[in-house]
C-alpha cells in the first residue's frame, strides 16, 4: 500500500468536474456490505460530456481522508488498458473495464479490518487535464461470526478470581456467561478503542472449582469456550510439624534402638556367666 500525506490534485465537489463541453462525474454506491473471507466488489462508474477524448487514463482508489488516507489502488495507461504499478498489492485489481465506463475495484478476502469508506478516482490526461472524485465515497461495512479470541481467569482478593472472555466479530457479538446450571451475570465492554469489532466481558467472583462458559452470538452466527477453574491444592503442613513419613520415621528408628537396647541388656548377663 502507498500513504498519501497530501493529495495534490483538485476534485470538484461531488464528483463533479463541469466545462463548456458538459460534465464529468463518477459515481458511487452508498454502501457496501461483505462477509469475512469472501471477495467484494466497491461498484465505480463515471460519465463524460459527448464528443469528450480520453484515450489516456489513471484510475486511484483509496481508504479514508486527511493525513491517513490509504492508496489501495492506482493503474494508468491508454483505453484499453490501465496497467497496476509492480508494488500494487495483489489482493486489489480493477474489476471493471474503463472502456465501459467502469472503475469497480475487486478486493480479495475481505478481513474486518478493511471496513471503512473508500473513495474512487478518475484523472484523464490531455490538452485539457481532468480529475475527478466522488467526495461521499462508499462505506464498505466487513461482517463476521463471532469468533472467541481468548477466555482466561485472573486471580483477585482471597480466593475470588475473574474470568474475561474477547470476542471479534460484526455486527458486535452478544456476550453470555453460562453455568452447567443457570446463566451467570457478567459485565460487558465494548466494542474498544483498540478495535471496533472487538468485544470483552468479565465476570466477577469466580469460585474455585466453577466451570464456566462465555457464550458469544450474533445474526451470523455463535461461538463458545469453556473454563474450568480447579480448586487450589490442600496447604502445606506448617513447619515444626512432622509429616507422617518423618513420623514413621522416628518410630522406625525408636524400634531398633529398644531391639539393641535389649540384645544389650542380654548380653551382659551372658558375658559375666563366660567370665566365671
Amino acid at each position: 500500500m502507498e500513504v498519501l500525506l497530501c493529495v495534490s490534485l483538485l476534485f470538484a465537489a461531488n464528483g463533479v468536474w463541469s466545462s463548456e463541453e458538459g460534465v464529468w462525474a463518477v459515481h458511487m454506491q452508498a454502501e457496501v456490505r461483505a462477509l469475512t473471507g469472501h471477495p467484494v466488489v466497491l461498484p465505480c462508474t463515471f460519465s463524460h460530456p459527448p464528443h469528450s477524448h480520453h484515450a489516456s487514463v489513471q484510475v486511484r482508489w483509496r481508504l479514508g481522508g486527511g493525513q491517513g488516507v490509504t492508496i489501495l489502488y492506482r493503474c494508468t495507461g491508454k483505453v484499453p488498458v490501465c496497467e497496476p504499478g509492480p508494488q500494487q498489492d495483489a489482493r486489489y485489481r480493477l474489476e471493471g473495464d474503463p472502456r465501459q465506463h467502469d472503475l469497480s475495484l475487486r478486493i480479495n478476502g475481505a478481513a474486518l479490518g478493511d471496513s471503512g469508506r473508500y473513495y474512487c478516482g478518475l484523472e484523464v490526461e490531455g490538452r485539457d487535464r481532468k480529475s475527478v472524485e466522488d467526495n461521499l465515497g462508499t462505506l464498505l461495512k466487513v461482517e463476521a461470526p463471532p469468533n472467541i479470541l481468548s477466555l482466561q481467569v485472573e486471580a483477585g482478593e482471597g480466593l475470588s478470581y475473574t474470568a474475561e472472555c474477547r470476542v471479534a466479530g460484526s455486527p458486535p457479538p452478544d456476550i453470555q456467561w453460562l453455568s452447567p446450571e443457570h446463566t451467570l451475570e457478567g459485565s460487558t465492554a465494548g466494542p474498544l478503542n483498540l478495535g471496533g469489532d472487538l468485544v470483552i466481558s468479565q465476570l466477577q467472583d469466580v469460585e474455585p472449582g466453577w466451570q464456566v462458559t462465555c457464550s458469544a452470538s450474533n445474526p451470523l452466527g455463535k461461538d463458545k469456550a469453556t473454563l474450568y477453574l480447579l480448586r487450589p491444592p490442600s496447604p502445606p503442613i506448617k513447619d515444626g510439624a512432622p509429616s507422617y513419613i518423618l513420623l514413621l520415621l522416628i518410630l522406625s528408628l525408636g524400634s531398633k534402638v529398644i531391639i539393641l537396647l535389649g540384645i544389650g541388656a542380654w548380653l551382659v548377663p551372658m558375658g559375666a556367666l563366660w567370665w566365671k
